[in-house]
């Protein structure tokens, strides 16, 4: 039940494509067997029930959150944390998946795409009862994602050709966007978060934005217009919302929603202690992983719940090198920007084991940033990396890596043992397990791996901010259109891993990336758009900066008494709606 507001793209071709993508599971790659678990949801087939207001919901999350600042927030801790306090113009249809009206109820297009109209919805308030106007949406664009001061991942999906939009006031309820060029994404870029002026202005002018709305701001000082707002913070134990009562949207009989009065989100680290939560009926929500399966399934009458299938998930964890230069030793830096090396792990990991293992073969391997789930843009003809240790051995060889001195470990040519450490969230056993498969399968190429989970606010910590790491086992939140993950792909990124934030790209390859980028953002032709992406994805399973693992099958368990719950993978269809009825 995540919120999910990076997302991009439009046009009338896409629905189709995208809607059968959410309730068909793709045949696997590679002649994989098909699984048929859990319920299928089919979306053409809502029918919502009338809703009755009250009760509480209770779900979990695996980390406590590292800020309430969304715009600093690049984590999913974080942004699970206070999304939904929040929101942005426009919002995606989760059946559609085509951008719909928030606080923005219409627009006009002008100029051939280069100037955008948007009428705001009226009466809208904000949590401490002061109106939404278009003050507040120029303040967010100019003065927070557009602030040259301000770093973050929004600016980066705006950027065209290094150019920004210019927003403007027209009056109370009416705003402009003045693009540099065509922007395709503009729609599903703006469910980018809308902030108060009044409340956050002085600290942009204090220049104190960036330290503001940390977790240990009162929740009452949060404040948004989303459907439920944040009142009690409990580290390391819950958090408690309750139903925004003013909020804007009705159901088709004119009655205010959501109509779950209060969320408890409990902080349990440990999934077992979720499990455990869930089958006592302390928790309405559990997401499964392969080892559940079995269990859940057979209890799934007895205990009152409904296992849903969501088919693959959208993105894949992946084993990432740290390339940023000065950040790690000069030889691991020459031996990770070695695409050979890279070549030779990615070659090394056994995928369908991992499958087997991991996800008690609920999953699909992976090799591209691409997974199964987003039909458009998924490709078989990307570049795979299939399971060949002797290949892998092979690759070694050519860059001069051997066992020098017979002590069973490779060495460089230069004398260095052939090591790193190995990085991953704790609180993730997925990905736990499959750090130390890896570590057991590289030592059989002669290459030593120090694995160590970390606290996952450790981790990111390492991973954006001191760069003080080799390798990570990590995933990244998938998004509809490629223009959202454009911060992780473009060289200048602040979440392109390997190498972040370059003033120029450090390769010819991440040059070519960096162009397709800014042309598939500005390019109108659909069709054309997709296989500038699909370009530039070929170069990255290519290149293997990110050497993707595997996609599990996603099933989430969910107690019956819980009415108009429609999950997808791309978030809840309509959670508004939802309500509890014993």
């Amino acid at each position: 039940m995540k919120v999910v507001w990076k997302l991009i793209l439009f046009i009338v071709l896409i629905i189709s494509a995208f809607t059968l993508a959410l309730c068909f599971v793709p045949e696997p790659s590679e002649k994989e067997e098909s699984f048929s678990v859990g319920k299928p949801v089919d979306l053409e087939k809502v029918r919502f029930l009338p809703g009755k207001y009250g009760g509480t919901l209770y779900l979990a999350v695996s980390s406590d959150p590292k800020t309430f600042n969304l715009v600093m927030a690049h984590e999913t801790s974080s942004t699970d944390a206070v999304g939904e306090l929040f929101e942005g113009l426009t919002e995606v249809d989760i059946k559609t998946l085509k951008p719909r009206g928030a606080l923005a109820e219409s627009w006009e297009i002008k100029d051939g795409g280069l100037r955008w109209i948007f009428h705001l919805r009226k009466g809208v308030k904000w949590f401490d009862g002061k109106e939404f106007t278009a003050d507040d949406v120029v303040f967010t664009y100019n003065e927070i994602y557009f602030n040259p001061k301000i770093p973050n991942s929004t600016k980066d999906m705006f950027l065209i050709d290094g150019k920004l939009p210019k927003v403007r006031k027209i009056d109370r309820y009416t705003v402009e966007f003045l693009l540099p060029e065509p922007f395709a994404p503009l729609l599903y870029s703006l469910s980018a978060p809308i902030f108060p002026k009044h409340v956050l202005e002085e600290a942009v002018e204090n220049g104190k934005f960036m330290e503001t709305w940390t977790v240990s701001t009162p929740p009452e000082n949060l404040i948004g217009t989303g459907p439920y707002r944040l009142v009690k913070y409990v580290p390391g134990q819950y958090l408690v919302y309750e139903r925004n009562e003013n909020y804007w949207k009705k159901d088709e009989r004119g009655n205010r929603l959501p109509y779950i009065e209060r969320k408890v989100k409990f902080i349990l680290p440990d999934r077992n202690t979720q499990l455990l939560k869930f089958k006592a009926g302390e928790l309405h929500f559990y997401g499964l992983s392969g080892d559940d399966f079995p269990e859940l399934k057979e209890g799934e009458k007895k205990g009152n719940y409904t296992i849903y299938n969501l088919g693959p998930s959208l993105t894949a964890d992946f084993l990432c090198f740290n390339q940023k230069k000065g950040a790690i030793p000069d030889w691991k830096w020459k031996l990770f920007t070695n695409r050979k090396f890279r070549w030779a792990i990615s070659h090394a990991i056994d995928r369908k084991g991992i499958i087997l293992t991991v996800y008690n073969g609920l999953g699909y391997p992976v090799y591209s940033p691409v997974t199964p789930a987003n039909k458009l843009y998924w490709d078989e003809s990307y570049p795979k990396f299939l399971y060949d240790l002797e290949k892998a051995k092979r690759l070694l060889e050519e860059i001069g890596l051997k066992d020098r001195n017979g002590d069973g470990w490779l060495e460089t040519p230069d004398g260095h043992k052939v090591e790193f450490n190995l990085l991953t969230n704790s609180n993730n056993p997925a990905r736990v397990q499959i750090g130390a498969i890896i570590k057991h399968d590289l030592k059989r190429l002669g290459i030593d791996v120090h694995f160590q989970p970390l606290d996952f606010n450790n981790l990111v910590e390492k991973l954006l901010h001191t760069h003080d790491f080799d390798a990570v086992i990590i995933g990244l939140t998938g998004s509809i259109d490629p223009n959202g993950g454009r911060n992780v792909w473009m060289s200048r990124g602040q979440l392109h891993m390997w190498n972040p934030e370059q003033k120029t790209p450090a390769t010819e390859w991440e040059a070519e990336v960096d162009r397709l980028f800014e042309e598939g953002a500005k390019e109108i032709d659909f069709k054309r758009r997709v296989e500038i992406y699909k370009k530039a994805y070929r170069i990255i399973a290519y290149e293997q900066p990110l050497i993707y693992i595997a996609a599990p099958l996603v099933l989430e368990a969910a107690k019956n008494e819980v009415k108009n719950f429609y999950p997808t993978v791309w978030g809840t269809y309509e959670p508004e709606r939802m309500f509890l009825k014993p």
